[in-house]
């Protein structure tokens, strides 16, 4: 009974071929975990290339923005202190020159006026016309009659004119003496003083004429003889 039969040799290489199988199954199942695995490696490399270079990036943009936020806020910090400067060199300059400068056009108004006669002149002209018409007699002499109707009014606006010229003189001069009173040190604006000087010379002309006219060593009141 030594001799193996057909149905048992079939079997014996039936199962044999299935091992061979098996193992060639098994051997081709590592070598693609091997394969995936390796071709798994640098892709796993590449992605924490990636994010690593992702992580770079960002920590420089988050540098930047805190550079540039810093430097935002020194700058801002600057100008505070350039503000708070001025305003302290302001203070300590004192005025700035508004009222001088006010002063000095008021003083160059006032002496146009005394020059040119105002209405408050014109009034007080026509005032003193009337008191002398109703206070002179139709038999006073023709010499008191033009003293009393056109002499005392002339005399008159002399006056006003004369007052506003001294006005002008005046404020003129209080602007000129100013900076001596003020912050020393702290000159004052050049055309505030050439404006100043115009009203005083305005001022001094207008008060010469006025004193000439009311005393008619100007245009003095005609001969009636």
């Amino acid at each position: 009974m030594g001799t193996k039969t057909a149905d048992e040799t079939g079997a014996e290489t039936g199962a044999e071929a299935t091992t061979d199988e098996e193992k060639v199954s098994v051997t081709k199942t590592a070598d693609d975990a091997s394969e995936s695995a390796t071709g798994a490696e640098p892709e796993a490399a590449a992605a924490g290339t990636e994010a690593a270079a992702g992580t770079d990036a960002a920590l420089d943009a988050e540098g930047a923005e805190s550079a540039d936020d810093a430097e935002d806020a020194d700058d801002a910090d600057d100008l505070a202190d350039d503000a708070d400067l001025a305003a302290e060199l302001a203070e300590a300059e004192g005025p700035s020159g508004v009222g001088q400068g006010a002063g000095a056009v008021v003083s160059v108004a006032l002496g146009l006026v005394s020059l040119t006669g105002g209405w408050i002149g014109t009034v007080a002209a026509a005032r003193e016309t009337l008191v002398g018409q109703l206070q002179t007699s139709s038999t006073a002499s023709v010499a008191t009659q033009v003293k009393e109707v056109y002499g005392d009014a002339w005399q008159t606006t002399a006056l006003w004119a004369g007052l506003f010229a001294l006005a002008s003189l005046l404020t003129a001069v209080v602007v000129l003496a100013r900076p001596a009173f003020g912050a020393p040190g702290r000159p004052q604006a050049p055309w505030i003083k050439s404006v100043a000087w115009a009203g005083v010379a305005l001022g001094v002309i207008g008060l010469l004429l006025a004193v000439l006219k009311y005393s008619d060593a100007l245009l003095g009141l005609p001969s009636t003889s």
